[in-house]
């Protein structure tokens, strides 16, 4: 899964409002990130295999630090405590907690789309119900993850500068593409590139999300400019 991650960090972004976004979507990505680290140093281990799923060449067939059920519930411990170390400790703060969900929520979203090459433990036990199988159906899920997020985003923030009334949703459309090429392009040339591609996307995405966020502020978004973000959306109608 790629841009269906991102969901969590939107919906997180309306249950805390003061974690940065760009900080739950490096959240959401942060297995992925450390998956990317991992493969460059040659501590997790990935081949390049054209057709081993519908929409996937990569062989992940080794990686038990990042993406075991217990290396991620133990990463996801790790990163709320470097949020809470950041940010200082603050009575009633749901920051360290937010941010914990998100690197989690990484793992059952995977789930749904990795064929069984997820482990429970070490690198037993391997597991997933292989969506990546069914292009139509994986990318729909995606898309829908995505939209229902960003939806819950835009109705609790409102724009205060001009590039923050289209310019997420331009960003959320760029995602998707970005999303078909992943699904339906050419395969990385080796699983060197593929890290570093993967590198490359995730702390692009997170400086963009970071600024088009800085350009909105919580709370519900004047009615005028909610139709006019919202009428950007397929099948909307405005209010009677």
């Amino acid at each position: 899964m790629f841009v269906g991650h991102y969901s969590v960090s939107y919906a997180g972004k309306r249950v805390t409002p003061s974690v940065p976004l760009w900080v739950l979507f490096l959240s959401v990505q942060f297995l992925d990130v450390l998956w990317g680290f991992f493969v460059l140093l040659g501590v997790e281990r990935v081949r390049i295999v054209p057709g081993i799923t519908a929409t996937n060449p990569l062989d992940l067939y080794f990686m038990p630090y990042t993406h075991s059920l217990i290396g991620a519930l133990a990463w996801s411990v790790v990163a709320a405590l470097l949020y809470r170390a950041w940010r200082g400790r603050t009575t009633g703060d749901k920051g360290p907690f937010m941010v914990a969900a998100a690197v989690f929520s990484h793992w059952p979203l995977d789930l749904l789309v990795h064929r069984p090459d997820l482990p429970l433990i070490g690198d037993r036990f391997k597991v997933g119900l292989g969506l990546w199988n069914m292009p139509a159906l994986a990318f729909t899920l995606e898309a829908a993850f995505l939209a229902i997020g960003f939806s819950l985003y835009l109705r609790s923030t409102r724009p205060i500068a001009s590039a923050a009334t289209a310019g997420p949703i331009v960003f959320v459309l760029l995602m998707l593409a970005v999303q078909a090429v992943t699904f339906f392009g050419a395969p990385p040339a080796s699983s060197t590139a593929a890290a570093i591609t993967a590198l490359a996307a995730y702390a692009t995405l997170a400086a963009v999300a970071g600024w088009l966020d800085g350009r909105r502020q919580p709370g519900s978004a004047p009615a005028r400019l909610c139709c006019i973000e919202y009428s950007i959306l397929p099948g909307y109608t405005p209010p009677s």
